[in-house]
């Protein structure tokens, strides 16, 4: 049996935390942008097993080489998934007693992601709401690529923050 191979956690500390009673109030708030990410082809393979897709574009480096796009690419839910790290290095709550990822209002994979580039998450906090116990966030969130116009991923990321 192999030994699992690991990718240490990125122990970046939020760059804003606020009390629960500012977040009702932070509708608009710019959230700024995260430290660059290196996507390396370890990464990519730890995804494709975790998910089962193995497909050569994103694991066969010299076959994608001659591929529409020139170098592997990563999966675009590798891309997307990447919001929860860099959304914990953005932004933070104190004062509630649970923290839920609520899901996504709107998903879109803008551009690929090839080996070897960088990315980073800019965000916006758009909505407020309360909810039963606490509070509901929408954040307009855009996973950009290092020196790239076109943002690799566009999403709408829903948050709750439970008193």
């Amino acid at each position: 049996m192999t030994t699992p191979r690991v990718i240490e956690p990125r122990s970046i500390e939020p760059r804003l935390v606020v009390d629960f009673d500012k977040l009702l109030t932070m509708s608009g708030a710019d959230l700024g942008a995260t430290e660059w990410l290196e996507i390396t082809q370890e990464r990519v393979n730890l995804f494709a097993d975790a998910t089962d897709d193995h497909q050569w574009i994103h694991v066969d480096p010299e076959r994608a080489k001659e591929g529409p796009f020139g170098a592997a690419i990563a999966h675009g839910f590798l891309t997307l998934s990447l919001l929860i790290p860099f959304w914990g290095e953005l932004f933070d709550v104190e004062g509630v007693t649970t923290k839920v990822n609520y899901g996504l209002d709107r998903v879109r994979f803008t551009s690929p992601v090839k080996v070897g580039s960088k990315v980073r998450m800019v965000g916006q906090i758009a909505e407020v709401a309360e909810v039963k116990g606490g509070a509901q966030i929408k954040v307009n969130a855009s996973i950009e690529i290092e020196g790239q116009e076109r943002p690799a991923v566009v999403a709408e990321f829903l948050a709750r923050f439970y008193k």
